[in-house]
């Protein structure tokens, strides 16, 4: 059973519409790319899916409609979402950012500070004060503080160095290899991408136009749809 269902998603921002058909299932334990070039659609589905746009078609999480909920229900029900861009709370400490979003569960201080040991020793230190990589640290490990079942990671390595995008795909594969968390991933990086995810989700001009096991997506479609 899927834990993440979106069939023939819509969405709009006013009179552009700008998701004309979004299907995309993640299931328990699967790391699954969406894909697909800048502007097709791929943050506003997570920006439908965390109840940030308004959105027509079949959207469920757990057997439950997130038609009707707010972003916090989505979040409760175990949705977690590290956004583009951060949006790390800058005057807040890196321990007070984690604890924002603490929910009881395996996730805690201790255990995100031993996924990342830096985040630990800046436990004191305010956001702002971080470098851009262990910004996007502090930002894995708040989702990490929600407990999810689905971790969202919208470009979660662009911008930063290659060394501490390494560690972030690192990361993302100790969680796959040693944890039951389900996890959608946007990047840009397709040998990562093709390392840690499961099945791949190709977005065109807001609909899917391919979906499939990773191991099937072949160069045709990445030259067609994602520009490689």
């Amino acid at each position: 059973m899927s834990l993440l269902q979106l069939s023939g998603v819509t969405a709009s921002y006013g009179a552009s519409q700008a998701l004309f058909g979004v299907d995309l299932e993640v299931g328990e334990g699967e790391v699954v790319a969406l894909m697909g070039r800048n502007g097709m659609g791929k943050t506003t589905s997570v920006k439908a899916i965390c109840r940030m746009i308004g959105a027509g078609g079949t959207l469920t999480f757990d057997g439950h409609d997130l038609h009707s909920l707010p972003s916090h229900k989505v979040a409760g029900l175990g949705v977690g979402l590290v956004p583009e861009g951060r949006r790390c709370f800058r005057d807040l400490t890196v321990r007070e950012n984690l604890l924002s979003a603490a929910r009881p569960g395996d996730w805690t201080l201790g255990s995100v500070a031993e996924m990342f040991p830096r985040l630990g020793e800046r436990s004191g230190q305010r956001a702002a004060s971080l470098s851009g990589g262990e910004q996007q640290m502090l930002a894995i490990g708040r989702a990490l503080m929600t407990n999810p079942r689905l971790l969202i990671l919208d470009e979660a390595t662009e911008g930063l160095a290659p060394l501490i995008r390494a560690e972030i795909w690192e990361v993302v594969a100790r969680l796959k290899r040693d944890t039951g968390l389900a996890i959608l991933v946007i990047d840009k990086s397709i040998s990562e991408l093709r390392r840690v995810s499961d099945r791949a989700v190709v977005l065109e001009r807001g609909r899917t136009v391919w979906s499939g096991a990773m191991e099937a997506l072949g160069s045709e479609v990445l030259e067609r749809y994602v520009g490689v």
